[in-house]
């Protein structure tokens, strides 16, 4: 039996240790697998970009501010769920951290309730990332199993072109065609034409 809550990870970044250790107690309290960090810096060099997980993070701190590091998370192109921990004087500089992407931003002192609220909300779009992360890391294996030329034939077969014409644009023969159309449906797990066409436009791949 695992000893990590089922819930997922949420990673608090806060240079006041009380905050920390308050929504360490809160979050804990509600099965949540809660980890700390002291710094950004600290938390960059140990953030482990393969879990589910979420962001609390104050605006203000000594070093890399929150705001560096969402810009930080961003050119890493990490979809990581953030809220913003802010004073009162910081809402205008929130609503800039949320036009980059974060999720919400609460001032302090936060209700209990809206933020596990927002924690939930994070979580939920986190495996909704997660999912299609593995999607398409999943399609990409398929699609690098095609040749050169299976993927000229996949690319016309995409764009509904018949065999014959993707015959006379290759200069191939029409059997070679179908060889290729019957080489590619197997290496792509395809059972269908319509299987075949998620797959190459990134769509759920068949189960």
């Amino acid at each position: 039996m695992s000893l990590i809550p089922k819930k997922g990870t949420v990673y608090v970044v806060d240079d006041d240790e009380a905050v920390r250790d308050s929504l360490q107690w809160l979050l804990e309290g509600k099965d949540y697998r809660v980890r700390c960090f002291d710094s950004a810096e600290s938390f960059l060099s140990r953030f482990d970009a393969r879990e589910v997980a979420c962001l609390i993070v104050d605006i203000r701190m000594g070093g890399m501010t929150g705001l560096e590091l969402q810009d930080r998370l961003i050119e890493r192109k990490s979809p990581l769920p953030i809220v913003f921990i802010t004073g009162h004087g910081d809402v205008p500089m929130a609503v800039d951290t949320m036009k980059k992407g974060a999720m919400d931003f609460i001032q302090k002192p936060f209700k209990e309730d809206e933020l596990v609220g927002l924690v939930e909300r994070m979580l939920e779009h986190a495996k909704d990332a997660f999912t299609d992360h593995q999607q398409a890391a999943s399609r990409g294996v398929l699609l690098s199993k095609l040749t050169s030329r299976e993927s000229q034939v996949l690319e016309r077969i995409v764009a509904g072109r018949l065999n014959k014409q993707i015959a006379d644009d290759l200069g191939i023969s029409i059997k070679t065609v179908e060889a290729h159309r019957a080489n590619i449906m197997e290496k792509l797990n395809a059972n269908t034409v319509a299987d075949l066409l998620k797959i190459a436009l990134g769509q759920a791949a068949p189960k």
